[in-house]
């Protein structure tokens, strides 16, 4: 989306937005019961908190009780991407909330009543965080706490693009990012249209497999050394905010580094610049926190004086409030230092 879209008809009973699909939808209001089938949409609604109109989680949400203590005991309606149409139609929704791309038009919307809004927002990519957060505060009636969180995403994202802005093209420092063993060679790569791309430029870096593969794309190990990154950031399916154990994250971080060749000719080896992310700690609106971490990670001087971890427990005092110390509790990034 190039624009925030949204059009007020002139009558409470419906809204006009245009969605993370481009699609101009119309939705029935006001919204009181959401079947949410999917984690960063879940968390957008609890930071605007109205946590009280969601009747159905994705079932991946369900095991998110550190996390979404209230959320995760709400009735399981399937998954992201194969949602349960008869569990969904059980709870009653009045709206749906799901990705621009997932679940297809063919596995949820075709499968519904008419009746039933099916509203798609990303809520995992950085570049549109903003404008989907204040189309949210418009659907949901609560465009003073989204104006809120506009102003505390906008205070340190807006000095982290002044910041990298001053940098000189051709002195941006050039990353990989690294999701594991391919699936049939080499390394699994995160390139464009991936919302760890999206997170590496923002942050000032090149990411080398831009122009090599698009998307999610295996990479030969050859080329990486041949690329010589200077910073390798991984990116783990394990660690977030229901665990305190980063032995599987740890184990991502040694592998990268005993790659053959790699701590003899690779330059983020040599130079400790080996750094792991959580998958459940990159996206979502609390992402300013993760950019803080990205930014840092790839120009620590520049970046001397931002605090991630204080960005992340301020996100989460004041617009998720619950009991959780990002200082002490979870895993969202190795080494920790």
């Amino acid at each position: 989306m190039t624009q925030i879209g949204l059009i007020i008809l002139g009558k409470e009973s419906e809204l006009t937005i245009v969605d993370a699909a481009d699609r101009i939808v119309t939705v029935k209001m006001p919204i009181e019961r959401m079947a949410v089938l999917n984690t960063d949409f879940a968390e957008a609604i609890a930071a605007l908190d109205e946590r009280d109109k969601v009747v159905g989680v994705t079932t991946t949400l369900t095991g998110y009780t550190q996390f979404f203590p209230e959320l995760s005991t709400k009735t399981d309606v399937g998954g992201w991407y194969t949602p349960d149409i008869e569990a969904i139609l059980a709870v009653e929704p009045d709206t749906v909330c799901v990705y621009a791309k997932w679940p297809s038009t063919e596995a949820l919307d075709e499968k519904l009543p008419g009746d039933i809004n099916i509203v798609r927002l990303d809520f995992y990519k950085a570049p549109t965080q903003r404008e989907e957060m204040i189309q949210l505060g418009y659907l949901l009636n609560k465009r003073e706490r989204a104006d809120e969180y506009i102003e505390w995403h906008d205070q340190y994202v807006d000095e982290i693009y002044d910041r990298v802005a001053e940098i000189p093209d051709d002195e941006k420092v050039r990353v990989f990012i690294d999701a594991g063993g391919g699936k049939e060679f080499g390394r699994r790569a995160y390139s464009t249209g991936t919302g760890m791309h999206d997170l590496c430029v923002l942050a000032g870096g090149k990411n080398i497999a831009e122009g090599y593969v698009e998307g999610y794309a295996d990479v030969e190990t050859e080329w990486i050394l041949d690329q010589n990154p200077d910073v390798i950031v991984g990116i783990s399916y394990k660690g977030g905010y229901e665990t305190d154990d980063e032995t599987k994250m740890g184990e991502h971080y040694e592998e990268i580094r005993a790659l053959p060749g790699f701590a003899e000719h690779v330059t983020a080896v040599q130079n400790d610049s080996v750094f792991i992310m959580s998958n459940a700690f990159a996206f979502a609106p609390h992402y300013p926190a993760p950019l803080a971490v990205m930014a840092k990670w790839l120009y620590p001087k520049r970046f001397a004086d931002f605090k991630p971890e204080a960005i992340h427990q301020e996100y989460i005092d004041e617009f998720l409030g619950i009991d959780f110390d990002v200082y002490e509790q979870g895993v969202f990034v190795f080494p920790r230092r």
